[in-house]
This record gives C-alpha cells, structure tokens and sequence, in this order.
C-alpha cells in the first residue's frame, strides 16, 4: 500500500489548437502540504481542474488514484463527495448569503420536515468558523467581511464536506500579509489534523514556509518535485522559466529629462465620509523618462491617490494642482485625465482594467477608439492590425487576437491592459500593482515593457505592495502613510529599512 493519498498519471489535455497538459505526473503523499509551481499559463490550474472533475473524466488522458482506488469524476459534486474540494482563485461565495447559509449551500441541513433547520445550520457553522480561526457571527453576511475573512469561510465550507484533499489555487493573491500568514498558519494547522493540501502559488517565500515538497510545471509538462529540504528559490525559477534568473530585475539605465508631472497639494476625502481625508495634501513630482516608485502599507493611501488623480475616479472634494510639463492641466473626468496625456493601469485588471468577455483586439482599443474612428465608425481593419502589432512587441501568449481576455494567464491579461494604455500614447502613465499576481518570468518582461517606456521619454509611476520590486526598477520611491507623503528617496539611498521606517511614520496628532 502506498503512502501517497494522490496519483495523476501522464495526464494530457487539449483544448482546440492548444495542448494544456501533456503526460503530467504528480504524487502527494497523505497529510503534506503539497505545492505547484510555474509560469501563468503552465498548465497549473488546469491539473486541478482535471483533478476536481471541473474538465470531467473524458475529456483528458491519463488516470487519477485517489485513496488507492482508480477515480472518474463527471462533475465537482463527484470529487467532493470523495472528500476533494478546490477553492479558487475567485472565491465562489454569494455576497447577499450570510456566512452559514455559504458554508452549507448546496448541502443544506435539513430538519424532519425537508424544511432546513437555521439553529442546527448556524450551531455548526460556528463551530467550523472556530476550526479556521474567524471570529464572525454566522448570520452575517459575506458582503460585510473582507476577502481574507471570505477565504477563511471558503476553508470552513470545505471542512463541512469532510475534505480529505484541499487544493488551493493562488489563495493569498488578493490577502495582506497579515491575513497571509494567518491563512498559512491555518494550512500548517490543519496539516496537524491530518488534511492534506495542494497550494498553487506564486510567492516563493510562502511556499518555503508551508510546503513539505513542491512540484514544477513548465510548459503543460512535469519538470521535477522537490523536497523541502532542497527547496531554493533560485532552483524553483530556473525550472520555472527554463533558465537562471540571476537578475530578478533588468538593467535599467535612466535618461532623465525636464520635470514632466508636478502635483501639489493633492488632497481627496472618502467618497461616503467627506470628513475623513484619505489622501492628505501629496507633493510630487516625475521627470521625463523617470521611474518613480510609490510605497505604503495597506491602507496609506496609494490607489485611492492615483485613482483620484486619473479622473477623480475616487474621492469626494477633491483639490489640489496638476502640472504637465509646467503647465496646469484639469483631470476632472477619466476622458479628461487621458485627453490630457495620463493613463491609469488599475490593481484589479479583472474587474476594472479589462472586459473578459470581449477579445484582446477590442480591450486593446478601448481607451483609444478615436484613433480608430473613421466617419464616426471603427475601422476594424486597422483595429485588428494594431492588436496584432501589440500582441507580437508585448508579446501576447494566445493564438489571435480574437481570444477572449478571460482566457488567458494572469501575466498575458496584464500585457493587454498595458497595451491598451500605450496605445493611448500617454506622458504619464500609473501602475497600480503592474505584477500582482504574476509569475516570476511574466514579471521580468513587465519589469522591461517599463524600462522601455521610460527610455522613450514617458514618465512611470509604479505603486507596489513589494518593497523589493520598487527597490529593483525604480529611479526614485516616495512613501506614503495616511495618506500623506513621509518622505522621498533616490534609489541609490533607499533600503527596505530605510523605507519602512518612513512607511510607518504617524500623523502628528
């Protein structure tokens, strides 16, 4: 008998003109934290959906053994009910339900009468709520907690159905480090109880702190499983991406020019309470050319700043100065604010930086449709033909430019948001979080689309959760803290030490 709870053997899935998988192996021993690594579009997410019965048996070659026995899943109802369930990227929970009526949706607690019993079903949904650490009460409901807290009750369903194999794909994507390392710890915690896990993740330093063993996906293809005890970042990347990456970031050598951007005196209050000021009298400033980095903890400000200028999209009694090549320039309106030569890449390209259900050739344009306009009409030719030229230079993973955006991996969806923004030919160009949720080689090439940017001329900046990443491409990082700007460094002086202290400074009380 074999001590291993799962087997997928050579399994292999094609979608029309696309092999996903090809002869993939993976085994996970029973009661270990097993994680899968790999570039956006390896084939990871898709191992799992085969695994879960997402793509049902039929659909794919190769066998899975789960527990021993040799499974065929028609549907998730099936895995589930072998004790596998998978929590996705998008959590899969009715925000106007309250927490107990998610956890048992579909699996309802039933009194004698068929008539579901809310004692019972609020009773136990606060004992799993317990197991995973949330301190909420049942009846509330998921809208009114955040997406850490909505993770943990995504965990908390699973228990319900007596998981014995947990996978979870890219769970901490969305989380601040707090509700990270909580999560983390909760895998550990349930590790002791003897649940096995399969984590899908990006970040290397979680998987070092969780994993027992981990394997590589490159290219729909098993590249290797490593032991814990020979887990290095450096190995996971090269079998990542095919070859050392001994620079996580490329040379960058800036040409600054004039002052291309000044703000001055920036302030925005929350759009509900007009009382509270979010961002709190910002002064910058960037130089043609220049790569400007913005750092803060969760909460200081960054998005709700960039978002105020591009537009006043954010805010209420907005104030302050815009300054473009020391001119004053008005953003009232985000028409107003591109018109004017500023683009906004948003953090959340999923739900406001491109439309999924429309194809890379239409999200591309988007934002620039008058360039496109012939007698009031698009020309679709040459819409097609520019699509085509920034999936070639962005190097765009798909087989068109007719492929839907919701296809594609996270890394390849973020070259089309960029796309759509230089195409508008902005001076100033805002990126919010530019490689959340991206793999290490995706980054690489965003880390050189801004290098090249800038070298044309433009002015960068670039809002980052990841000190290391400011500290990698920018030029200059400015530190914001409730909302007001602590401090600005050359890059030369900066050092996560020297950041963080500015990051934590206190307004004067």
């Amino acid at each position: 008998m074999t001590t291993n709870i799962l087997e997928m053997r050579g399994i292999t899935k094609t979608f029309p003109g696309v092999k996903a998988l090809s002869n993939v192996t993976i085994e996970v021993e029973r009661g270990e934290v097993h994680a899968i690594c790999g570039e956006n579009g390896a084939g990871k997410s898709t191992l799992m959906k085969v695994l879960s019965g997402v793509y049902p048996h039929g659909t794919y070659d190769g066998d899975i053994v789960f527990e021993n026995e040799t499974v065929e899943f028609k549907d998730l109802t099936d895995s589930e009910a072998k004790g596998i369930v998978i929590i996705h990227q998008e959590l899969a929970l009715s925000p106007y339900l309250s927490i107990a009526e998610n956890i048992f949706l579909n699996n309802e607690l039933k009194g004698p009468m068929g008539l579901i019993d809310w004692n019972k079903t609020n009773f136990e949904a606060a004992k799993l709520l317990a197991r995973v650490g949330l301190r909420e009460n049942p009846t509330t409901k998921i809208m009114d907690i955040g997406v850490g807290k909505q993770q943990l009750v995504e965990i908390a369903k699973a228990l319900s159905k007596e998981v014995k194999l947990l996978i979870l794909d890219e769970p901490t994507a969305a989380l601040n480090d707090e509700d990270s390392d909580h999560l983390l710890d909760l895998i550990l915690h349930l590790k002791g109880q003897g649940i096995t896990s399969i984590i899908i993740s990006h970040k290397l330093n979680e998987i070092k702190k969780v994993a027992d063993s981990v394997t590589i996906i490159r290219d729909g293809k098993t590249i290797e499983t490593i032991a814990k005890q020979e887990v290095t970042e450096d190995r996971i990347i090269k079998d990542m991406v095919g070859r050392d990456l001994e620079h996580r970031y490329p040379d960058h050598t800036p040409n600054l020019g004039d002052e291309l951007l000044r703000v001055e005196d920036w302030t925005a209050h929350h759009p509900q309470d007009s009382s509270r000021v979010v961002v709190d009298k910002v002064n910058l400033n960037v130089r043609a050319g220049e790569i400007v980095g913005i750092a803060g903890l969760m909460g200081a400000g960054r998005t709700e700043f960039a978002m105020s200028l591009f537009g006043q999209s954010y805010g209420s009694r907005i104030s302050g100065k815009v300054f473009l090549r020391g001119k004053e320039i008005k953003t009232r309106t985000v028409s107003e604010a591109i018109d004017q030569g500023i683009a906004y890449a948003t953090e959340d390209r999923k739900t406001y930086g491109l439309n999924l259900i429309e194809d890379i050739k239409r999200n591309i344009s988007m934002a620039s449709l008058k360039k496109l306009e012939n007698f009031g009409l698009v020309h679709d030719n040459e819409e097609y033909k520019v699509a085509t030229e920034f999936k070639k230079s962005m190097n765009i993973k798909a087989p068109n430019v007719l492929v839907k955006t919701g296809k594609l991996s996270g890394g390849n969806q973020q070259k089309v948001v960029l796309s759509k923004w230089i195409y508008s030919d902005p001076d100033v160009l805002i990126l919010d979080e530019p490689t959340r949720g991206i793999d290490v080689g995706a980054k690489y090439e965003i880390y050189t689309i801004i290098n090249k940017l800038a070298a044309q001329g433009k002015g960068i900046i670039v809002i980052s959760s990841e000190l290391p990443e400011l500290l990698g491409i920018c030029d200059r990082v400015y530190a914001l803290s409730e909302g007001r700007i602590t401090g600005e460094l050359p890059i030369a002086e900066a050092t996560p030490e020297s950041m963080l202290k500015l990051m934590t400074m206190e307004k004067p009380r």
